[in-house]
Protein backbone atom coordinates (compact mmCIF):
# COMPACT_ATOMS: atom_id res chain seq x y z
CA UNK A 1 0.00 0.00 0.00
CA UNK A 2 1.32 3.57 -0.74
CA UNK A 3 2.14 5.83 1.63
CA UNK A 4 2.60 9.87 1.08
CA UNK A 5 5.39 10.21 2.88
CA UNK A 6 6.17 13.80 1.32
CA UNK A 7 2.94 14.74 2.80
CA UNK A 8 3.38 13.42 6.17
CA UNK A 9 7.07 13.30 6.95
CA UNK A 10 7.89 17.23 8.83
CA UNK A 11 11.65 17.70 7.80
CA UNK A 12 14.28 19.89 9.20
CA UNK A 13 15.07 21.85 6.34
CA UNK A 14 14.62 25.33 7.39
CA UNK A 15 17.28 26.06 10.28
CA UNK A 16 19.41 22.84 9.32
CA UNK A 17 22.77 23.91 9.40
CA UNK A 18 23.92 20.60 7.24
CA UNK A 19 22.34 21.72 4.71
CA UNK A 20 23.68 24.34 2.15
CA UNK A 21 22.69 28.49 1.59
CA UNK A 22 21.37 27.52 -1.73
CA UNK A 23 19.17 23.97 -0.77
CA UNK A 24 17.61 26.06 2.09
CA UNK A 25 16.85 29.17 0.24
CA UNK A 26 15.58 27.46 -2.87
CA UNK A 27 13.48 25.39 -0.68
CA UNK A 28 11.90 28.27 0.62
CA UNK A 29 11.75 30.16 -2.31
CA UNK A 30 9.94 26.90 -4.01
CA UNK A 31 7.62 26.84 -1.22
CA UNK A 32 6.99 30.49 -1.03
CA UNK A 33 5.69 30.72 -4.86
CA UNK A 34 3.74 27.53 -4.88
CA UNK A 35 1.92 28.97 -2.19
CA UNK A 36 1.69 32.56 -3.69
CA UNK A 37 1.37 31.86 -7.05
CA UNK A 38 -1.04 29.61 -9.75
CA UNK A 39 2.02 30.09 -12.54
CA UNK A 40 3.14 25.90 -12.76
CA UNK A 41 6.34 26.20 -14.36
CA UNK A 42 9.45 27.86 -12.44
CA UNK A 43 13.38 27.38 -12.69
CA UNK A 44 16.04 27.73 -9.97
CA UNK A 45 19.65 28.25 -11.51
CA UNK A 46 22.80 26.88 -8.97
CA UNK A 47 26.41 26.83 -9.58
CA UNK A 48 28.24 23.32 -10.37
CA UNK A 49 28.66 21.83 -6.71
CA UNK A 50 26.08 24.11 -4.73
CA UNK A 51 24.14 21.15 -4.04
CA UNK A 52 21.31 20.70 -7.07
CA UNK A 53 20.86 17.16 -6.19
CA UNK A 54 20.07 17.71 -2.55
CA UNK A 55 17.47 20.55 -2.98
CA UNK A 56 15.86 17.89 -5.74
CA UNK A 57 15.34 16.08 -2.91
CA UNK A 58 13.77 18.40 -0.77
CA UNK A 59 12.11 20.10 -3.11
CA UNK A 60 8.69 17.32 -2.74
CA UNK A 61 8.34 18.39 0.49
CA UNK A 62 7.83 21.83 -0.45
CA UNK A 63 4.18 20.56 -1.62
CA UNK A 64 3.48 17.38 0.04
CA UNK A 65 3.66 16.20 -2.93
CA UNK A 66 1.70 13.00 -3.49
CA UNK A 67 3.87 11.33 -6.22
CA UNK A 68 6.87 13.50 -7.76
CA UNK A 69 8.65 12.40 -11.33
CA UNK A 70 12.01 13.27 -11.57
CA UNK A 71 13.74 13.84 -14.90
CA UNK A 72 17.31 13.35 -15.83
CA UNK A 73 18.98 14.43 -19.52
CA UNK A 74 20.86 11.10 -19.02
CA UNK A 75 21.79 7.48 -17.70
CA UNK A 76 24.78 8.56 -15.73
CA UNK A 77 22.86 11.91 -13.78
CA UNK A 78 19.51 9.50 -13.29
CA UNK A 79 22.13 7.11 -11.67
CA UNK A 80 23.36 9.60 -9.04
CA UNK A 81 19.65 10.84 -8.38
CA UNK A 82 18.61 7.09 -7.76
CA UNK A 83 21.47 7.29 -5.13
CA UNK A 84 20.32 10.01 -3.37
CA UNK A 85 16.75 8.49 -2.51
CA UNK A 86 17.47 4.58 -2.17
CA UNK A 87 17.75 4.06 1.48
CA UNK A 88 20.21 0.99 1.74
CA UNK A 89 22.62 3.71 0.32
CA UNK A 90 24.50 4.97 3.58
CA UNK A 91 25.48 8.06 2.11
CA UNK A 92 21.78 8.52 0.58
CA UNK A 93 20.75 12.81 0.81
CA UNK A 94 18.25 12.40 3.88
CA UNK A 95 20.52 10.27 5.94
CA UNK A 96 23.32 12.34 5.27
CA UNK A 97 22.40 15.77 5.64
CA UNK A 98 19.64 14.40 8.86
CA UNK A 99 17.04 15.77 7.32
CA UNK A 100 14.20 13.65 8.93
CA UNK A 101 14.64 11.42 11.85
CA UNK A 102 13.05 7.31 11.87
CA UNK A 103 13.61 5.32 8.73
CA UNK A 104 10.03 6.03 6.91
CA UNK A 105 12.14 6.96 3.82
CA UNK A 106 9.87 8.24 0.84
CA UNK A 107 9.54 4.80 -1.41
CA UNK A 108 11.94 5.20 -5.21
CA UNK A 109 10.95 3.63 -8.10
CA UNK A 110 13.52 3.73 -11.09
CA UNK A 111 12.29 3.39 -14.84
CA UNK A 112 14.62 0.98 -16.55
CA UNK A 113 13.19 -0.63 -19.46
CA UNK A 114 11.63 -4.09 -18.93
CA UNK A 115 13.23 -4.12 -15.28
CA UNK A 116 10.22 -1.91 -14.40
CA UNK A 117 6.61 -2.57 -14.24
CA UNK A 118 3.53 -0.25 -13.29
CA UNK A 119 3.04 -2.01 -10.25
CA UNK A 120 6.40 -0.29 -9.32
CA UNK A 121 5.33 3.12 -9.90
CA UNK A 122 2.17 2.77 -8.05
CA UNK A 123 3.66 1.97 -5.03
CA UNK A 124 6.33 5.03 -5.02
CA UNK A 125 6.01 8.25 -4.19
CA UNK A 126 9.30 9.46 -5.95
CA UNK A 127 9.85 8.21 -9.75
CA UNK A 128 12.90 8.64 -11.71
CA UNK A 129 13.71 8.55 -15.01
CA UNK A 130 15.59 9.76 -18.02
CA UNK A 131 14.01 11.85 -20.49
CA UNK A 132 14.59 9.45 -23.09
CA UNK A 133 12.08 6.85 -21.46
CA UNK A 134 9.00 8.88 -21.50
CA UNK A 135 9.29 11.00 -24.60
CA UNK A 136 6.75 10.82 -26.86
CA UNK A 137 3.24 10.30 -27.81
CA UNK A 138 3.00 6.57 -28.05
CA UNK A 139 5.55 6.41 -25.44
CA UNK A 140 4.23 2.69 -23.43
CA UNK A 141 4.45 5.00 -19.90
CA UNK A 142 2.73 8.06 -20.58
CA UNK A 143 -0.04 6.12 -22.92
CA UNK A 144 -0.34 3.93 -19.13
CA UNK A 145 -0.53 6.81 -16.85
CA UNK A 146 -3.44 9.29 -16.14
CA UNK A 147 -3.00 12.81 -16.10
CA UNK A 148 -3.27 13.34 -12.64
CA UNK A 149 -0.76 10.46 -11.61
CA UNK A 150 1.81 13.22 -10.64
CA UNK A 151 1.44 15.93 -8.69
CA UNK A 152 5.12 17.61 -9.17
CA UNK A 153 7.44 16.94 -12.08
CA UNK A 154 11.12 18.00 -11.44
CA UNK A 155 13.69 18.79 -14.28
CA UNK A 156 17.43 18.31 -13.50
CA UNK A 157 19.74 20.13 -16.33
CA UNK A 158 16.48 21.88 -17.46
CA UNK A 159 18.41 23.56 -20.34
CA UNK A 160 17.55 20.82 -22.42
CA UNK A 161 14.03 21.25 -22.17
CA UNK A 162 12.69 23.47 -24.27
CA UNK A 163 12.78 21.01 -26.93
CA UNK A 164 9.53 19.96 -28.31
CA UNK A 165 10.42 16.31 -27.13
CA UNK A 166 9.44 17.58 -23.40
CA UNK A 167 6.17 19.45 -24.56
CA UNK A 168 4.53 15.61 -24.83
CA UNK A 169 4.92 15.48 -20.95
CA UNK A 170 3.88 19.00 -19.86
CA UNK A 171 0.76 18.05 -21.47
CA UNK A 172 0.44 14.56 -20.59
CA UNK A 173 0.14 15.68 -16.92
CA UNK A 174 -1.46 19.14 -17.21
CA UNK A 175 -1.89 20.04 -13.79
CA UNK A 176 1.12 18.50 -12.04
CA UNK A 177 3.69 21.24 -10.87
CA UNK A 178 7.22 21.60 -12.72
CA UNK A 179 10.44 23.04 -11.10
CA UNK A 180 13.37 23.32 -13.51
CA UNK A 181 16.86 23.46 -12.41
CA UNK A 182 20.02 24.20 -14.19
CA UNK A 183 23.44 25.03 -13.39
CA UNK A 184 23.82 26.70 -16.91
CA UNK A 185 20.34 27.80 -17.95
CA UNK A 186 20.88 28.90 -21.46
CA UNK A 187 20.70 26.34 -24.28
CA UNK A 188 23.96 25.86 -27.06
CA UNK A 189 21.43 27.08 -29.14
CA UNK A 190 20.75 30.30 -27.27
CA UNK A 191 17.04 29.66 -25.80
CA UNK A 192 16.84 29.84 -21.95
CA UNK A 193 14.83 26.89 -20.36
CA UNK A 194 11.28 27.27 -19.73
CA UNK A 195 9.62 29.01 -16.47
CA UNK A 196 10.49 31.83 -14.58
CA UNK A 197 13.41 31.98 -12.64
CA UNK A 198 12.69 32.65 -9.21
CA UNK A 199 15.75 31.46 -7.56
CA UNK A 200 19.13 31.79 -8.83
CA UNK A 201 22.49 31.66 -6.58
CA UNK A 202 25.34 33.62 -7.84
CA UNK A 203 28.78 31.77 -8.40
CA UNK A 204 30.34 34.55 -6.43
CA UNK A 205 28.66 33.53 -3.29
CA UNK A 206 29.60 29.86 -4.02
CA UNK A 207 33.56 30.84 -3.96
CA UNK A 208 32.66 32.93 -1.14
CA UNK A 209 31.03 30.17 1.06
CA UNK A 210 33.94 27.76 -0.62
CA UNK A 211 31.51 25.61 -2.59
CA UNK A 212 32.84 26.05 -6.00
CA UNK A 213 37.09 26.77 -7.00
CA UNK A 214 37.91 30.43 -7.69
CA UNK A 215 38.43 30.66 -11.35
CA UNK A 216 41.09 32.91 -12.90
CA UNK A 217 41.93 32.38 -17.05
CA UNK A 218 45.36 32.76 -18.60
CA UNK A 219 45.06 34.79 -21.97
CA UNK A 220 48.01 33.83 -24.37
CA UNK A 221 49.14 36.83 -26.38
CA UNK A 222 51.55 36.23 -28.99
CA UNK A 223 52.92 39.66 -30.28
CA UNK A 224 53.17 38.32 -33.70
CA UNK A 225 51.24 36.09 -35.60
CA UNK A 226 52.19 34.53 -39.30
CA UNK A 227 49.77 32.81 -41.30
CA UNK A 228 49.16 32.08 -44.66
CA UNK A 229 45.56 33.92 -46.27
CA UNK A 230 43.09 31.52 -47.99
CA UNK A 231 42.27 34.58 -51.18
CA UNK A 232 45.92 35.56 -51.92
CA UNK A 233 48.16 31.97 -50.51
CA UNK A 234 50.33 35.29 -49.15
CA UNK A 235 51.81 34.98 -45.55
CA UNK A 236 51.15 37.85 -43.60
CA UNK A 237 52.84 38.73 -40.19
CA UNK A 238 49.98 40.65 -37.80
CA UNK A 239 50.23 41.98 -34.44
CA UNK A 240 48.03 41.10 -31.41
CA UNK A 241 45.38 43.63 -31.74
CA UNK A 242 44.57 41.97 -35.64
CA UNK A 243 45.02 38.64 -33.87
CA UNK A 244 41.94 39.25 -32.07
CA UNK A 245 39.91 40.99 -34.62
CA UNK A 246 40.72 38.07 -36.78
CA UNK A 247 39.66 36.02 -33.75
CA UNK A 248 36.28 37.62 -33.56
CA UNK A 249 35.22 37.63 -37.41
CA UNK A 250 36.86 34.87 -38.57
CA UNK A 251 35.99 31.24 -38.09
CA UNK A 252 38.68 29.75 -40.10
CA UNK A 253 41.29 31.59 -38.43
CA UNK A 254 39.73 30.33 -35.04
CA UNK A 255 39.74 26.93 -36.12
CA UNK A 256 43.40 27.14 -36.99
CA UNK A 257 44.55 28.58 -33.78
CA UNK A 258 43.29 26.10 -31.66
CA UNK A 259 44.44 23.34 -35.06
CA UNK A 260 47.85 24.37 -35.29
CA UNK A 261 51.22 23.33 -34.00
CA UNK A 262 52.41 26.50 -33.45
CA UNK A 263 49.46 28.12 -31.45
CA UNK A 264 48.13 24.90 -29.66
CA UNK A 265 51.62 24.05 -28.46
CA UNK A 266 50.96 27.19 -26.58
CA UNK A 267 48.30 26.31 -25.10
CA UNK A 268 49.44 23.10 -23.86
CA UNK A 269 52.63 24.71 -22.46
CA UNK A 270 51.18 27.10 -20.12
CA UNK A 271 47.95 24.60 -19.15
CA UNK A 272 51.36 21.94 -18.38
CA UNK A 273 53.10 25.42 -16.26
CA UNK A 274 49.92 26.07 -14.73
CA UNK A 275 49.53 22.50 -13.24
CA UNK A 276 52.94 22.12 -12.21
CA UNK A 277 52.57 25.63 -10.33
CA UNK A 278 49.69 24.10 -8.69
CA UNK A 279 50.92 20.99 -8.06
CA UNK A 280 53.99 22.69 -6.43
CA UNK A 281 52.01 25.40 -4.46
CA UNK A 282 49.41 22.51 -2.70
CA UNK A 283 52.00 19.65 -1.99
CA UNK A 284 48.98 17.52 -4.08
CA UNK A 285 49.81 16.03 -7.03
CA UNK A 286 46.37 14.26 -7.84
CA UNK A 287 45.77 17.93 -10.11
CA UNK A 288 44.79 17.26 -13.56
CA UNK A 289 43.94 19.46 -16.81
CA UNK A 290 41.10 18.93 -18.94
CA UNK A 291 41.26 19.77 -22.57
CA UNK A 292 38.75 20.19 -25.07
CA UNK A 293 38.93 19.18 -28.60
CA UNK A 294 37.25 19.94 -31.93
CA UNK A 295 36.82 16.17 -33.16
CA UNK A 296 38.89 12.78 -33.15
CA UNK A 297 41.39 13.27 -34.55
CA UNK A 298 42.14 16.55 -32.90
CA UNK A 299 41.70 14.55 -29.27
CA UNK A 300 44.84 12.60 -30.61
CA UNK A 301 46.49 15.31 -31.77
CA UNK A 302 46.36 16.83 -28.07
CA UNK A 303 46.83 13.98 -26.31
CA UNK A 304 49.98 13.02 -28.19
CA UNK A 305 51.30 16.58 -27.23
CA UNK A 306 50.75 16.15 -23.64
CA UNK A 307 52.65 12.70 -24.10
CA UNK A 308 55.82 14.25 -26.00
CA UNK A 309 56.05 16.77 -22.92
CA UNK A 310 56.31 13.86 -20.55
CA UNK A 311 52.13 14.01 -18.74
CA UNK A 312 50.25 10.70 -19.06
CA UNK A 313 47.32 11.81 -21.04
CA UNK A 314 44.26 10.44 -22.81
CA UNK A 315 41.11 11.11 -24.68
CA UNK A 316 37.47 9.86 -24.59
CA UNK A 317 35.20 10.26 -27.36
CA UNK A 318 31.52 9.58 -28.70
CA UNK A 319 33.21 7.27 -31.35
CA UNK A 320 34.78 5.22 -29.16
CA UNK A 321 33.08 2.23 -27.40
CA UNK A 322 32.24 2.21 -23.81
CA UNK A 323 34.33 0.29 -22.90
CA UNK A 324 37.22 2.17 -23.80
CA UNK A 325 35.81 4.97 -22.40
CA UNK A 326 35.22 3.59 -19.32
CA UNK A 327 38.56 2.31 -19.31
CA UNK A 328 40.14 5.92 -19.59
CA UNK A 329 37.77 7.09 -16.87
CA UNK A 330 38.67 4.60 -15.01
CA UNK A 331 42.24 5.08 -15.02
CA UNK A 332 41.25 9.31 -14.50
CA UNK A 333 39.75 8.17 -11.21
CA UNK A 334 42.54 6.09 -9.53
CA UNK A 335 44.72 9.17 -10.47
CA UNK A 336 46.72 7.66 -13.65
CA UNK A 337 46.19 10.50 -15.99
CA UNK A 338 47.68 13.82 -15.52
CA UNK A 339 45.51 14.62 -18.58
CA UNK A 340 41.91 14.19 -19.93
CA UNK A 341 41.30 15.56 -23.39
CA UNK A 342 37.58 14.91 -25.01
CA UNK A 343 34.84 16.79 -27.29
CA UNK A 344 31.92 17.58 -24.82
CA UNK A 345 32.06 13.83 -23.13
CA UNK A 346 32.54 14.97 -19.06
CA UNK A 347 29.23 17.62 -19.17
CA UNK A 348 26.54 17.57 -16.87
CA UNK A 349 26.91 14.95 -13.27
CA UNK A 350 30.45 14.39 -14.06
CA UNK A 351 32.20 14.85 -10.76
CA UNK A 352 36.40 14.53 -10.48
CA UNK A 353 37.29 17.25 -8.33
CA UNK A 354 41.21 17.34 -9.10
CA UNK A 355 40.20 18.31 -12.73
CA UNK A 356 41.33 21.91 -11.94
CA UNK A 357 42.95 23.35 -14.89
CA UNK A 358 40.99 24.04 -18.39
CA UNK A 359 43.12 23.86 -21.58
CA UNK A 360 40.39 25.58 -24.48
CA UNK A 361 41.50 23.82 -27.26
CA UNK A 362 38.42 24.21 -29.06
CA UNK A 363 35.58 26.25 -30.17
CA UNK A 364 32.66 27.92 -28.43
CA UNK A 365 30.68 30.36 -29.64
CA UNK A 366 28.48 31.15 -26.58
CA UNK A 367 28.23 30.79 -22.81
CA UNK A 368 26.21 27.67 -22.32
CA UNK A 369 28.79 25.33 -23.55
CA UNK A 370 31.51 27.34 -22.67
CA UNK A 371 30.13 27.26 -19.13
CA UNK A 372 29.63 23.49 -19.10
CA UNK A 373 33.05 23.23 -19.92
CA UNK A 374 34.32 25.28 -17.25
CA UNK A 375 31.87 23.86 -14.51
CA UNK A 376 34.39 20.40 -14.49
CA UNK A 377 37.48 22.27 -12.87
CA UNK A 378 34.64 24.26 -10.44
CA UNK A 379 34.18 21.12 -7.62
CA UNK A 380 36.43 21.76 -5.06
CA UNK A 381 39.29 19.64 -3.45
CA UNK A 382 38.48 20.84 0.40
CA UNK A 383 34.39 21.14 0.92
CA UNK A 384 33.79 24.80 2.52
CA UNK A 385 37.28 25.87 2.69
CA UNK A 386 37.30 29.14 0.21
CA UNK A 387 40.88 30.07 1.25
CA UNK A 388 42.61 26.24 0.38
CA UNK A 389 45.04 26.72 -2.19
CA UNK A 390 43.87 23.07 -3.70
CA UNK A 391 40.36 25.04 -4.65
CA UNK A 392 41.81 27.01 -7.32
CA UNK A 393 40.52 26.95 -10.76
CA UNK A 394 42.37 28.02 -14.03
CA UNK A 395 40.75 28.25 -17.50
CA UNK A 396 43.54 28.90 -20.39
CA UNK A 397 42.80 29.92 -23.70
CA UNK A 398 44.37 31.92 -27.19
CA UNK A 399 43.91 35.51 -27.79
CA UNK A 400 42.95 34.56 -31.50
CA UNK A 401 40.81 31.70 -30.34
CA UNK A 402 37.76 34.56 -29.33
CA UNK A 403 37.65 32.46 -26.08
CA UNK A 404 38.03 36.10 -24.44
CA UNK A 405 34.57 37.07 -25.13
CA UNK A 406 33.11 33.93 -23.55
CA UNK A 407 35.11 34.96 -20.49
CA UNK A 408 33.43 38.69 -20.15
CA UNK A 409 29.82 36.86 -20.12
CA UNK A 410 30.98 34.46 -17.92
CA UNK A 411 32.13 37.19 -15.41
CA UNK A 412 28.79 38.77 -16.16
CA UNK A 413 26.93 35.41 -15.28
CA UNK A 414 28.89 34.84 -12.77
CA UNK A 415 29.07 38.19 -10.64
CA UNK A 416 25.70 39.65 -10.62
CA UNK A 417 23.51 39.02 -7.85
CA UNK A 418 20.49 40.25 -9.44
CA UNK A 419 17.88 38.62 -11.66
CA UNK A 420 18.08 36.01 -13.82
CA UNK A 421 18.20 38.06 -16.95
CA UNK A 422 20.62 40.64 -15.98
CA UNK A 423 23.44 37.94 -14.96
CA UNK A 424 23.41 37.23 -18.88
CA UNK A 425 24.13 39.56 -21.58
CA UNK A 426 21.23 39.99 -23.53
CA UNK A 427 20.46 37.16 -26.16
CA UNK A 428 20.48 40.21 -28.79
CA UNK A 429 23.83 41.15 -28.54
CA UNK A 430 24.79 37.51 -29.35
CA UNK A 431 25.08 36.08 -32.91
CA UNK A 432 23.14 32.81 -33.24
CA UNK A 433 23.44 32.97 -36.75
CA UNK A 434 26.50 31.51 -38.25
CA UNK A 435 26.20 28.04 -37.93
CA UNK A 436 30.44 27.45 -38.62
CA UNK A 437 30.59 29.38 -35.63
CA UNK A 438 29.49 27.10 -33.21
CA UNK A 439 31.81 24.42 -31.63
CA UNK A 440 33.21 22.18 -34.84
CA UNK A 441 32.31 18.68 -34.47
CA UNK A 442 32.59 17.01 -37.75
CA UNK A 443 32.28 13.63 -38.86
CA UNK A 444 34.00 11.65 -42.00
CA UNK A 445 31.12 12.44 -44.27
CA UNK A 446 31.77 16.38 -43.04
CA UNK A 447 32.14 18.97 -46.20
CA UNK A 448 35.60 20.00 -46.41
CA UNK A 449 36.32 23.26 -43.88
CA UNK A 450 38.47 26.43 -44.84
CA UNK A 451 41.64 26.56 -42.60
CA UNK A 452 44.01 29.22 -42.79
CA UNK A 453 47.61 27.64 -42.10
CA UNK A 454 49.53 29.62 -39.26
CA UNK A 455 53.18 29.29 -39.87
CA UNK A 456 54.63 31.01 -36.82
CA UNK A 457 54.19 32.98 -33.24
CA UNK A 458 56.39 35.37 -31.38
CA UNK A 459 56.91 35.90 -27.79
CA UNK A 460 53.80 35.06 -26.24
CA UNK A 461 52.79 36.99 -22.99
CA UNK A 462 50.38 35.53 -20.34
CA UNK A 463 47.81 37.93 -19.20
CA UNK A 464 46.14 36.69 -16.23
CA UNK A 465 42.03 38.04 -15.46
CA UNK A 466 40.08 36.76 -12.37
CA UNK A 467 36.62 35.83 -12.89
CA UNK A 468 35.23 38.20 -10.31
CA UNK A 469 36.01 41.44 -11.57
CA UNK A 470 36.50 43.18 -7.99
CA UNK A 471 39.28 41.27 -7.26
CA UNK A 472 41.10 44.81 -7.65
CA UNK A 473 44.17 44.45 -5.68
CA UNK A 474 45.37 41.75 -7.86
CA UNK A 475 44.80 43.77 -11.41
CA UNK A 476 46.03 46.87 -9.68
CA UNK A 477 49.43 44.55 -8.96
CA UNK A 478 49.38 43.09 -12.31
CA UNK A 479 49.07 46.72 -13.69
CA UNK A 480 51.87 48.40 -11.71
CA UNK A 481 54.21 45.96 -13.43
CA UNK A 482 53.46 46.15 -16.84
CA UNK A 483 53.60 50.20 -16.44
CA UNK A 484 57.52 49.11 -15.48
CA UNK A 485 57.53 47.63 -18.61
CA UNK A 486 57.81 43.54 -16.39
CA UNK A 487 55.95 41.00 -18.80
CA UNK A 488 54.80 37.29 -18.14
CA UNK A 489 56.81 35.43 -21.04
CA UNK A 490 55.78 31.68 -21.57
CA UNK A 491 58.64 29.77 -22.05
CA UNK A 492 57.63 26.66 -23.98
CA UNK A 493 58.04 23.45 -22.53
CA UNK A 494 61.24 21.46 -23.43
CA UNK A 495 60.56 18.21 -25.69
CA UNK A 496 62.65 15.36 -26.09
CA UNK A 497 62.86 14.12 -29.15
CA UNK A 498 62.89 10.34 -28.13
CA UNK A 499 59.56 11.32 -25.67
CA UNK A 500 58.14 12.88 -29.02
CA UNK A 501 58.76 10.36 -31.14
CA UNK A 502 56.98 7.66 -29.12
CA UNK A 503 54.11 9.65 -28.83
CA UNK A 504 53.97 10.53 -32.62
CA UNK A 505 54.00 6.46 -33.38
CA UNK A 506 51.25 6.30 -30.51
CA UNK A 507 49.36 8.90 -32.47
CA UNK A 508 49.92 7.05 -35.47
CA UNK A 509 48.38 3.95 -34.44
CA UNK A 510 45.61 5.59 -32.83
CA UNK A 511 44.95 7.77 -36.42
CA UNK A 512 44.90 4.68 -38.32
CA UNK A 513 41.95 3.15 -36.26
CA UNK A 514 40.22 6.58 -36.56
CA UNK A 515 40.76 6.74 -40.25
CA UNK A 516 39.49 2.69 -40.64
CA UNK A 517 36.29 3.35 -38.65
CA UNK A 518 35.51 6.68 -40.44
CA UNK A 519 36.22 4.55 -44.00
CA UNK A 520 33.72 1.70 -42.43
CA UNK A 521 31.32 4.17 -41.82
CA UNK A 522 31.30 5.99 -44.65
CA UNK A 523 30.46 3.31 -46.97
CA UNK A 524 27.91 1.74 -44.90
CA UNK A 525 30.21 -1.31 -44.25
CA UNK A 526 30.04 -3.55 -40.82
CA UNK A 527 32.95 -3.68 -38.94
CA UNK A 528 32.79 -7.13 -37.99
CA UNK A 529 31.44 -8.47 -41.12
CA UNK A 530 34.12 -10.24 -43.84
CA UNK A 531 32.75 -9.23 -46.80
CA UNK A 532 35.88 -7.48 -47.79
CA UNK A 533 37.84 -11.22 -46.97
CA UNK A 534 38.27 -12.09 -50.43
CA UNK A 535 40.65 -14.48 -49.63
CA UNK A 536 39.06 -15.87 -47.22
CA UNK A 537 41.16 -15.58 -44.52
CA UNK A 538 38.49 -15.09 -41.46
CA UNK A 539 39.46 -11.45 -41.17
CA UNK A 540 37.04 -8.64 -40.98
CA UNK A 541 36.53 -5.95 -42.69
CA UNK A 542 38.10 -3.52 -39.51
CA UNK A 543 41.10 -5.72 -40.13
CA UNK A 544 41.12 -5.53 -43.42
CA UNK A 545 41.07 -1.75 -43.77
CA UNK A 546 43.35 -1.12 -41.29
CA UNK A 547 46.03 -3.62 -42.58
CA UNK A 548 45.96 -1.79 -46.05
CA UNK A 549 46.59 1.31 -44.46
CA UNK A 550 49.39 -0.19 -42.66
CA UNK A 551 51.21 -1.68 -45.63
CA UNK A 552 50.42 1.66 -47.72
CA UNK A 553 51.70 3.81 -44.48
CA UNK A 554 55.13 0.72 -44.77
CA UNK A 555 55.81 1.37 -48.29
CA UNK A 556 56.07 5.19 -47.85
CA UNK A 557 59.22 4.53 -45.83
CA UNK A 558 60.02 1.28 -47.24
CA UNK A 559 59.55 -0.60 -43.86
CA UNK A 560 58.36 -3.83 -43.97
CA UNK A 561 55.40 -4.72 -41.25
CA UNK A 562 56.44 -5.21 -37.67
CA UNK A 563 58.87 -2.77 -37.83
CA UNK A 564 56.77 0.70 -36.76
CA UNK A 565 58.60 0.10 -33.13
CA UNK A 566 61.83 1.08 -35.36
CA UNK A 567 60.58 4.18 -37.41
CA UNK A 568 62.49 7.60 -36.81
CA UNK A 569 60.83 11.18 -36.09
CA UNK A 570 61.19 12.17 -40.11
CA UNK A 571 59.47 9.05 -40.95
CA UNK A 572 56.19 9.29 -38.71
CA UNK A 573 56.15 12.54 -39.87
CA UNK A 574 56.38 12.12 -43.71
CA UNK A 575 53.37 9.23 -43.03
CA UNK A 576 51.61 11.64 -41.22
CA UNK A 577 51.29 14.24 -43.62
CA UNK A 578 50.59 11.77 -46.66
CA UNK A 579 47.63 10.15 -44.36
CA UNK A 580 45.19 11.70 -46.39
CA UNK A 581 46.60 10.32 -49.70
CA UNK A 582 47.16 6.64 -48.26
CA UNK A 583 43.16 6.88 -46.80
CA UNK A 584 42.22 7.61 -50.68
CA UNK A 585 44.37 5.37 -52.10
CA UNK A 586 42.76 2.09 -49.74
CA UNK A 587 39.44 3.61 -50.26
CA UNK A 588 39.82 3.21 -54.03
CA UNK A 589 41.18 -0.26 -53.90
CA UNK A 590 39.04 -1.79 -51.50
CA UNK A 591 35.83 0.08 -51.00
CA UNK A 592 35.06 1.85 -54.19
CA UNK A 593 36.06 -1.43 -56.74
Amino acid sequence: MKTDNFATINPDIDDNPLLRIPQREGYEAIRNHFETSDEREIGIVLPVGCGKSGLIAITPFSIKSKRVLIIAPGIRIKAQLADDFNPSNSNMFYLKCQVFEGDDFPEPAIIEGTKTNRADLDLADVVITNIQQIQGRENKWLMQLQNDYFDLIIVDEAHHNTAESWDTVRQHFPNAKIVNLSATPMRADGKVMEGEVIYSFPIFRAIEEGYVKKLKAKVLNPSTLKYVRNDDGNEVEVSIDEIKRLGEQDSAFRRSIVSSEETLNTIIDCSIRELQNLRNTTGENRHKIIASALNLEHCIQISEAFQARGLKSDYIHSRENSTTNQNILKKLDNHELDVIVQVRMLGEGFDHPFLSVAAVCSIFSNLSPFAQFVGRIMRVVDQNEPSSPNNQGIVVFHAGANIAQRWSDFQQFSEADQEFFGQLLPIEELDFTDASEWEIMPNSGAPHQEKVEISEQSSVTVQEVALLKNDTEAQEAIEVLRKKGYEVTLKPIPVTKQKKRLASKKSLDELIKVKTGSLLKKHGVNPNGKELDKKHLGKSNFVIIKSGIDKKCNEIVNRKSGERKDFSQIELDEILDKMEEVVMTIEGELLNG
